[in-house]
C-alpha cells in the first residue's frame, strides 16, 4: 500500500510538442490560392540565381505566404490561380511552401519531353 502512495507522487514525462512546420495549410495536403505579387529572389550565400516566387492568399483562410515556383519559366501574373502544397526551399530564407504544376494557372513546364522530370509530361 506505501508503494502505491510513493507512485502516485512522481511526475510523468512530458510529451514533446511538435512544432508543424506548414502552418499555414492548417493540416490539409494542399490548398488553393491566389498570386498577389510574383516577384524573383536571389538564394542564400554559396548559391546564385534567380528562383521565381510568389506572394500567395489562401481562398479558405485569407492567410498569406511566399510559395516557390519549381520548374523552368512559368506564366504565372497577379491573380493567377495556383495549388501550394509544404516543402520549403533550402536556399530561400523564409519560402516553406511549393506551388504544383499543372493545377489551375500554373502549367506544366513546356519543351521536357523525357520521363524523369517531375514537372514535365
Amino acid at each position: 500500500m506505501s508503494s502505491y502512495i510513493l507512485n502516485a507522487n512522481v511526475k510523468s514525462r512530458k510529451k514533446r510538442i511538435r512544432k508543424i512546420k506548414t502552418p499555414i495549410l492548417e493540416e490539409c495536403p494542399q490548398k488553393r490560392g491566389n498570386c498577389l505579387k510574383v516577384f524573383v529572389e536571389s538564394p542564400r550565400k554559396p548559391n546564385s540565381a534567380a528562383r521565381r516566387v510568389a506572394k500567395v492568399i489562401l481562398n479558405s483562410s485569407k492567410r498569406t505566404a511566399v510559395a516557390y515556383c519549381p520548374g523552368e519559366g512559368h506564366t504565372l501574373q497577379k491573380h493567377s490561380a495556383v495549388l501550394i502544397r509544404g516543402g520549403r526551399t533550402k536556399d530561400l530564407p523564409g519560402v516553406k511552401y511549393k506551388m504544383i504544376r499543372g493545377k489551375f494557372d500554373l502549367k506544366i513546364v513546356m519543351g521536357r519531353m523525357q520521363g524523369r522530370s517531375k514537372y514535365g509530361t
